[in-house]
């Protein structure tokens, strides 16, 4: 039986027999057009950037595979699936460090973030983060970003792999319009620092333990910079991309391996590595967005559901790059809105054309796997708005066959964030 996944930017057959998974990963670079994506396909001679971790992998048995020029884990030993049910269960360790960390300085820093961003900056309290769009004129998402307001008024900005360079030509093109202006802000990219992403319920018992730094204080997109099992100088964020309680840990290059092996070796629970296929999965159920599937620069922030991304204060002030048809959309609603899909049979994946019970064509899926926690299939697509009712029956075309389904609200799997104490 093929168990198809989106993992990030690749498309992912997982053949289940009775001992093994065999996985085989075809190149689709995330956030590039089809031509892109085939003009880098065709280059073999692409030479891979490496995490400071990389080697480690290979160590433990990883697959690696080409993600966004990176040469990543899609999958250890146990495989894709026992990965899921470890974070969902327990505690799983993700290298994210080809995410670029990036620091955003200057007395004009907000002023300038909020000028490319529908997030309220100015609004957070220091040491806290909002997960925010970057837009263009537009109404379109050019990426999905992390930005957090440090106490001594640095931003600290988590951007997507596989948008860095078109979100740093983006940025910097800005910039420099900004500082022509008198504008007091610049844009740096933060080197030689890995990032680690502890997720599952364990997290917080498995962490503390490495800490002087009282975790229970840590709360959902806050942060705080602590020593990390005798590593100096760590930020620690909590947050991530899986629907459970969870941090992401920047650190030292290299340190990134010692931390990597305090953290697998501990007694405080059961830790295990996991790859971007686990990652994909466990973020579909979470019913998380990934870029280049479910959002892209024609995507808005309405007809994806991310209206709550924008802050009350920015929809007031109307300032943001495509200010204008975004809050048309969100007074009048969109033709179109992303909606989560489940449905049992043969697996739906990205473009799959969603049906009416007439047999029309009302939509498309962007995402799709089958759900190791639900045990049936999950997706999400964009469809015609009035066939957005939760529980409206449709159909999907899966190759030869029209297979019933469902509009179903998202999260599939209900978030664990730790969000008081």
């Amino acid at each position: 039986m093929a168990l198809i996944c989106r993992v990030r930017n690749k498309a992912i057959s997982i053949y289940r027999g009775s001992t093994n998974l065999a996985v085989n990963c075809l190149n689709i670079n995330e956030g590039c057009t089809i031509a892109q994506q085939q003009q880098r396909c065709m280059s073999s001679q692409q030479v891979l950037k490496k995490t400071a971790l990389h080697d480690f992998h290979v160590e433990h048995g990883a697959k690696m595979v080409d993600f966004a020029g990176w040469s990543m884990p899609v999958q250890y030993k146990d495989g894709l699936i026992a990965e899921h049910h470890q974070c969902r269960n327990h505690a799983t360790l993700f290298d994210v460090s080809h995410m670029l960390q990036s620091r955003v300085v200057g007395k004009d820093g907000i002023k300038f973030i909020e000028s490319l961003i529908v997030g309220d900056v100015a609004g957070l309290a220091d040491d806290s983060g909002t997960l925010s769009l970057l837009m263009n004129d537009n109404g379109g998402i050019i990426d999905d970003l992390i930005v957090s307001k440090l106490g001594d008024g640095t931003l600290y900005v988590v951007l997507n792999a596989g948008c860095a360079d078109k979100d740093k030509a983006h940025i910097e093109e800005k910039l420099n319009n900004f500082k022509s202006t008198g504008g007091d802000v610049e844009f740096q990219t933060i080197p030689n620092r890995s990032l680690l992403a502890l997720q599952g319920p364990s997290m917080a018992k498995v962490l503390q333990a490495g800490v002087q730094f009282d975790l229970s204080t840590l709360t959902f997109m806050k942060t705080a910079v602590m020593d990390v099992f005798g590593i100096p100088e760590c930020r620690v964020t909590r947050c991530g991309y899986t629907g459970e309680d969870g941090v992401e840990i920047s650190v030292p290059d290299d340190k990134a391996v010692h931390l990597a092996e305090c953290l697998l070796s501990t007694t405080e629970g059961d830790v295990k590595l996991a790859g971007l296929g686990a990652r994909d999965s466990l973020r579909l159920e979470a019913g998380l967005c990934l870029y280049g599937n479910d959002i892209d620069m024609t995507t808005t922030p309405i007809e994806a559901t991310l209206a709550w991304t924008i802050a009350k204060r920015r929809r007031q002030e109307a300032n943001f790059p495509g200010a204008e048809i975004v809050l048309k959309q969100l007074k009048e609603k969109p033709s179109r809105k992303r909606v989560g899909v489940m449905s049992n049979g043969a697996p739906a994946r990205a473009g799959t054309p969603i049906l009416n019970e007439g047999g029309v064509q009302i939509g498309q899926l962007t995402s799709g796997c089958p759900s190791p926690t639900l045990k049936c299939n999950v997706a999400m697509g964009y469809i015609d708005t009035k066939y957005a009712k939760i529980g409206t029956e449709v159909k999907l075309q899966v190759r030869k066959k029209q297979q019933n389904a469902k509009i179903s609200k998202m999260p599939f799997v209900a978030a664990k964030y730790y969000t008081k104490y």
